[in-house]
């Protein structure tokens, strides 16, 4: 079973969807200067497309990586402002360790577009329909893991 940890940001109107996605950037990244971080801010127009259509409410920003899952929501308009359900808090791991993965919500509607702008700047960031659950992107890794199939000669080398 994989240990999942969850954060909750504040953001319109307390803080504006490109802020917020700056702040979740911070929390991944630890604050520090990476490629991980540079490639995160490369997607920030789009990532703040998908907070500001609030997609991040209901359905979670999901990162993957060699360790635990982490699950990213934000909290809108007077939740925001009161704050009281948020949770900022840094994480107790790495959440880019190894082979990181992002997965952003997004509407229905607003899924082909982005896709499309994440391709042109990463393959580790990629959108999802907010409805959509994290176990059928689960499935679909665990089918294509089972449809390798191993070359035994190129592998022997004879």
């Amino acid at each position: 079973m994989t240990t999942v940890a969850s954060r909750t940001f504040r953001s319109t109107p307390q803080r504006d969807s490109h802020k917020t996605w700056t702040a979740i950037v911070d929390l991944l990244t630890q604050g520090k200067t990476s490629a991980a971080r540079t490639e995160l801010m490369a997607i920030a127009g789009v990532a703040a497309s998908v907070i500001a259509d609030q997609a991040t409410k209901d359905g979670a920003i999901v990162v993957t990586c060699d360790g635990p899952r982490t699950r990213i929501y934000c909290i809108y308009d007077d939740d925001a402002i009161d704050g009281s359900d948020a949770n900022e808090d840094p994480l107790g791991f790495d959440p880019l360790k190894g082979d990181w993965r992002v997965s952003l919500p997004c509407l229905t509607e607003d899924l082909a577009w982005v896709q499309s702008a994440l391709k042109q700047h990463s393959s580790r960031i990629t959108a999802r329909d907010r409805d959509a659950s994290v176990s059928t992107e689960e499935s679909a890794t665990a089918a294509k893991a089972e449809a390798l199939v191993l070359d035994q000669k190129g592998f022997l080398g004879s």
